[in-house]
């Protein structure tokens, strides 16, 4: 098998995927009257909450895997373990991406590691999971993050399109279990967290492809929690809400634009806290999981999305 040529193939069809993403946000805003000469001016109303309250060192020395981790949730995750103490290796198929992050946690007196691996791969992933587990010792947490979208009318997208899906976001979470649970299973010890998404809850109308692959990733869990409990291995999904990442934000978007939309999207699709999540909240979450904290939890799909799940916004039509 030609292994670039597939990246090559396999990372056009993940941009053309964000894109698509991207253009139904472009959409909302049209919708809210944020056409693009009003993506000019405004302040960010939404305060950014203290981060002071982390318990510094409480992964101390521990291995923590995560896949999917050059970006978003993934790297403010490898940040978040690093600064607590953990040891970390993370995979991702960009390059560069991955070797900023590296030096990043690195150079604020972290360790990790980045090793290039694409989840669809199993080979790959076999690798990735056993080089980790080499340097560190074993593999004491994973966080099975990787995921691409999947914005289309089920009639409007190609086989090859929705194959992808399920190959980057369900397959490519039963590849990462598949080679952790090994070494999990040699020290009879291990926590695994798997990232869904609120979309497996409240689909959208072109989320066929993604909302069917995240729930597919609540189905392994809650079956691997019951297998591997006895075990000594913790598993539980993830359900974050939408997140402010390069993920949604169109490319190019001044910051004072992006700012405005969020702010006019937030009241409208989010019932409980009226805003995007930003990725170190979500990595909280993720800490929160692994840590000691909920020893009795295991098969357990946790949202985490600011209520938008708990009610759904009623958007009046105007002169009603």
């Amino acid at each position: 098998m030609n292994t670039n040529a597939h990246t090559n193939t396999t990372a056009d069809a993940d941009a053309e995927s964000t894109a698509m993403g991207r253009r139904s946000l472009l959409a909302g805003a049209a919708a809210l009257g944020l056409g693009s000469a009003a993506f000019g001016t405004a302040a960010h109303a939404a305060g950014t909450q203290s981060r002071s309250h982390t318990k510094a060192g409480r992964f101390q020395g521990k291995s923590v895997l995560i896949t999917g981790a050059t970006s978003g949730i993934g790297r403010a995750a490898a940040k978040a373990f690093a600064g607590e103490g953990a040891h970390v290796g993370f995979c991702g198929r960009r390059t560069e991406l991955g070797r900023q992050v590296e030096r990043e946690i690195q150079d604020s007196g972290g360790e990790a590691t980045y090793i290039e691996a694409d989840v669809r791969v199993e080979a790959q992933v076999r690798g990735f999971v056993d080089r980790v587990a080499s340097r560190y010792g074993g593999i004491d947490i994973a966080f099975n993050n990787a995921g691409i979208g999947g914005g289309k009318l089920p009639h409007e997208m190609s086989v090859e399109e929705w194959d992808d899906v399920q190959a980057t976001n369900a397959r490519g979470v039963f590849l990462a279990i598949k080679y952790e649970i090994p070494h999990m299973l040699k020290a009879q010890r291990g926590v695994i967290i798997c990232t869904s998404s609120s979309a497996a809850e409240q689909a959208r109308p072109q989320s066929a492809a993604y909302t069917a692959s995240k729930r597919a990733v609540q189905g392994m869990v809650k079956s691997a929690a019951l297998a591997y409990g006895p075990k000594g291995i913790r598993l539980n999904a993830l359900l974050p809400g939408t997140t402010d990442t390069a993920f949604v934000r169109p490319p190019g978007t001044p910051d004072a634009a992006w700012a405005q939309y969020k702010q006019a999207w937030g009241p409208l699709n989010v019932d409980g806290l009226e805003r995007m999540a930003d990725a170190e909240e979500i990595a909280r979450a993720v800490l929160g999981l692994a840590s000691d904290d909920f020893p009795y939890m295991t098969g357990a799909s946790i949202t985490v999305d600011g209520g938008s799940t708990a009610g759904r916004k009623m958007i009046q039509p105007s002169g009603t």
